[in-house]
């Protein structure tokens, strides 16, 4: 990638040195044609008018190509760098970041890499080469005239960038924070408008991203005045240098130390520099937005994970297997211990329903058994072996967790089941949805497997969305299942046969249903209820459990 953005740079200062040759070559053919020479006196001009002239084109498009080539690639290894750094630490670890605000980030924020070297540093490498160049060029013929373009490179590509960024910084560096809020605030907007509506608060909403949206355009604002005061800087150092090699040039050729046709390449030689030059104050200001997308960026990349990987994971154990919480305390952040002393076990072909109000950590005991969280004390165990012995996803190899807002993707049903096994043939995909008990109603479908579910699976009803996410966690054959509030929203009756047909279809499998429906204690074969104090189990009831032919 270096190499690709030096070829870039040398591509860059060749096609505007071209420029600037071919101005100033012109210039000096004209110049020495109204003289009248031999023709053959003008071939060299002629031929390198034409040279500079097809080597600008092509060394630009060089530059285009290998620069943004250059760019692309580093953009591509910073999207891998970030989500491979989420996928390690989501989602404890990123119960700090509102979720448009993160969208926000990894999309706009992450873009700004490839603005940062195709806008910023391309520029100021290119300008560097080129107007020292130019200088040295235009001070061989005219020393006040070099010295004078010296100045004005100096004013357009340091001055006012620095100008521009004492004043601009709030403007530029408010920017992306502005727009994630009102990504987030819009995304909040359109997510909660049944409820705004209902509640008669879509108005105050409303208002609020109103004036999110206000702020923007005052920081936006701000920055297009300054970039207004930049072009005007550049038109003044320009006009400067040109008035500057007109007199300074005049002087020389009627004191006999400048050739009159080299006059013209004095004067004119700065039209092209300063072409080169003038987009340095706003690559400059884009440096300001840039650096802060570059700051969010570092903040996701500084999430550490609440999970510890092991250098050398101990082998898993061979089955049947015994997961157990042994006095564990845990948080999502730090000083937040939202569980405290849980004991739980969950022998093999156990099933025990974990319930208690909202908010006594009941998801947090399946974060910690998958784990996406280690305890902050205590330890939780797989066959009497400590869980961070163990990577990731060993783990999850044995145990599977089916969340209350389990994903269904925007595609056909087949293609959400074969994201737990993407080899499974439609043989394994039809048992799947068997034991889920949806195979009868797929069957009604034209399409069959292959109906669209819809966004979040939309074209589904609350019932069939879990059952379809069930069908998902059983094709993957975990040992043991995890079922986080599958009955949310659910009237009793319909919660209970539902639950009734999740712990049929789970067959021999050991399962915690995490619930907070009391009620729901009866069909397993144990209760435990998570409270302000220690887990209390409940008595085991005599229900016969659910079986795969239940």
């Amino acid at each position: 990638m270096r190499t690709r953005f030096l070829v870039a740079v040398l591509a860059g200062a060749g096609a505007s040195a071209a420029a600037v040759g071919l101005m100033a070559t012109s210039a000096f053919l004209i110049s020495r044609a109204a003289l009248h020479p031999p023709v053959l006196h003008l071939m060299v001009a002629i031929v390198a008018v034409r040279a500079f002239g097809i080597g600008r084109g092509v060394l630009r498009y060089a530059e285009r190509l290998t620069g943004h080539d250059a760019a692309l690639r580093a953009l591509g290894r910073t999207r891998i760098r970030i989500f491979t750094h989420l996928a390690n630490v989501a989602p404890a670890g990123l119960a700090g970041f509102r979720r448009a605000d993160l969208a926000q980030r990894l999309a706009d924020d992450v873009d700004a890499v490839l603005d940062l070297l195709t806008r910023v540093v391309l520029p100021y490498a290119v300008a560097l080469v080129v107007g020292a160049a130019s200088v040295l060029l235009v001070g061989s013929l005219s020393a006040p005239a070099g010295f004078t373009l010296a100045f004005g490179l100096l004013v357009v590509g340091v001055g006012v960038p620095l100008l521009q960024s004492r004043a601009a910084r709030r403007a530029d560096g408010r920017l992306a924070p502005l727009r994630a809020d009102l990504a987030t605030a819009t995304a909040d907007l359109l997510h909660g408008l049944p409820d705004l509506i209902a509640y008669g608060a879509v108005d105050a909403r409303l208002a609020e991203l109103s004036a999110t949206g206000a702020a923007l355009r005052t920081a936006e604002r701000r920055s297009s005045v300054m970039a207004g005061v930049a072009a005007a800087a550049t038109a003044v150092a320009t006009g400067l240098s040109l008035l500057v090699g007109l007199a300074a040039g005049a002087v020389a050729v009627r004191g006999g130390v400048l050739r009159g046709e080299l006059l013209a390449v004095v004067v004119l030689t700065p039209l092209a520099v300063f072409e080169t030059v003038g987009g340095l104050p706003a690559a400059a200001q884009r440096l300001a937005a840039c650096r802060a997308s570059v700051r969010r960026l570092r903040e996701v990349l500084a999430a550490r994970s609440p999970v510890v990987t092991p250098a050398s994971p101990a082998p898993l154990p061979a089955g049947p297997h015994t997961l157990r919480l042994e006095n564990v305390s845990a948080a999502w952040l730090p000083g937040r211990t939202v569980l405290h002393d849980v004991s739980l076990t969950l022998a093999p072909g156990d099933r025990v329903a974990l319930t208690g109000p909202s908010g006594s950590g009941k998801s947090t005991v399946a974060a910690l058994l998958v784990r996406f969280l280690d305890p902050a004390g205590g330890r939780a165990t797989l066959d009497g072996v400590d869980l961070r012995s163990f990577t990731p996803e060993q783990v999850r190899r044995i145990v599977g967790y089916l969340p209350e807002d389990a994903h269904l993707f925007d595609t056909t049903i087949a293609a959400n089941l074969r994201i737990a096994r993407p080899d499974a043939t439609d043989d394994e995909l039809r048992s799947a949805l068997a034991s889920a008990r949806l195979l009868n109603w797929v069957d009604t479908l034209p399409d069959g497997v292959e109906t669209l579910v819809g966004e979040h699976g939309l074209a589904l009803s609350g019932g069939q969305r879990r059952r379809l996410a069930l069908a998902r966690a059983l094709l993957a054959d975990f040992e043991i299942l995890i079922l986080d509030e599958p009955t949310e929203h659910l009237d009793d009756d319909t919660a209970a046969a539902l639950t009734h047909d999740l712990l049929s279809a789970a067959g021999h499998r050991t399962v915690l249903l995490i619930t907070h429906r009391p009620g729901i204690a009866t069909l397993v074969d144990c209760a435990v209820t998570l409270g302000p104090t220690d887990p209390e189990p409940v008595k085991p009831h005599s229900v016969p459990r659910a079986t795969a032919d239940a």
